[in-house]
C-alpha cells in the first residue's frame, strides 16, 4: 500500500510538472509580439519607431519599452520588426524617454549606418556625448549601434503613457543600414534602462516586445 501511494504522488507530481511546462510554452508562444513590416518596397524601405519612459498599460505600467509603427500607421506595442534583404532601411525613432547615460562611451558612436552619421533633431552627428542618451537601437550580427538622444529633465509636456504623439516633448533620430542575406537578428537596447532591476538588466532589457526584439530579414 506504501509502494502504490509514492507510486501515485510520483505520477501525480511529474503530471503536474509536465502541466506546468505546458503552460509556459503556451503562454509565451500566445505573448509572442506581433510582426510589424517595414512600410515601402525593397530596395529602400522605411522603419519608424518610438521609446518611452513607461509603457503605461498592463501587464507592466512602468516598463520602459519600444513601439513599432506599421504599414496602416497605427502605433503596435511589438518589436519584431520584419525587412527585406539586401536593401537600404531608413530608421525614424521618436525618442520620449529622458536620458540616463552610457556606463561605456563607445556607444555615443553610431557605428554600422550609411555614412557613418546619424541625425538628431535635424542636425547630422557623428557621435553623442554619452551623458546625453536615453537608449540604443543595436543590433550586433549587423555591426549596427545607434545611440538616442535623452529628453531633457526638465522639459515640459512629457509623455507617461504610450504610444506618445509628437506634441509631447521628444528627439528624432534618424540613420539608415543596409540589410545582408536572410536570416532573423535579435536587436536590443544596450542602456541598463529597466529601473527596479539589478544593475538595471532584467525585465523589459530581456523581454521581446519590449527592448529586445528581432529584425526578421525576409
Amino acid at each position: 500500500m506504501q509502494m502504490l501511494t509514492r507510486l501515485s504522488a510520483v505520477l501525480l507530481g511529474v503530471a503536474i510538472g509536465a502541466a506546468l511546462i505546458v503552460y509556459y510554452i503556451v503562454g509565451y508562444l500566445m505573448a509572442t509580439p506581433p510582426v510589424v513590416a517595414a512600410t515601402g518596397t525593397a530596395p529602400s524601405v522605411n522603419l519608424t519607431l518610438q521609446t518611452v519612459a513607461s509603457f503605461g498599460h498592463q501587464p507592466h505600467t512602468d516598463w520602459v519599452s519600444y513601439l513599432a509603427k506599421n504599414p496602416a500607421g497605427k502605433w503596435v506595442h511589438s518589436t519584431i520588426l520584419r525587412v527585406p534583404a539586401n536593401s537600404v532601411v531608413k530608421v525614424t525613432i521618436y525618442q520620449f524617454d529622458t536620458a540616463t547615460g552610457l556606463r561605456n562611451p563607445f556607444w555615443g558612436l553610431p557605428e554600422g549606418i550609411i555614412g557613418g552619421t546619424m541625425t538628431v533633431d535635424g542636425k547630422q552627428l557623428k557621435e553623442l556625448n554619452p551623458d546625453l542618451a536615453s537608449h540604443t537601437f543595436a543590433i550586433p550580427d549587423l555591426g549596427v549601434t545607434v545611440p538616442l538622444k535623452g529628453v531633457a529633465d526638465n522639459a515640459k509636456n512629457q509623455c507617461s503613457v504610450a504610444p506618445c504623439t509628437l506634441k509631447e516633448a521628444h528627439t528624432t533620430v534618424t540613420f539608415s543600414f543596409r540589410t545582408g542575406k536572410r536570416g532573423t537578428y535579435r536587436w536590443q537596447c544596450f542602456v541598463p534602462c529597466a529601473a527596479g532591476f539589478i544593475l538595471g538588466f532584467g525585465g523589459p532589457m530581456q523581454t521581446l516586445g519590449w527592448m529586445d526584439g528581432l529584425l526578421e530579414v525576409v
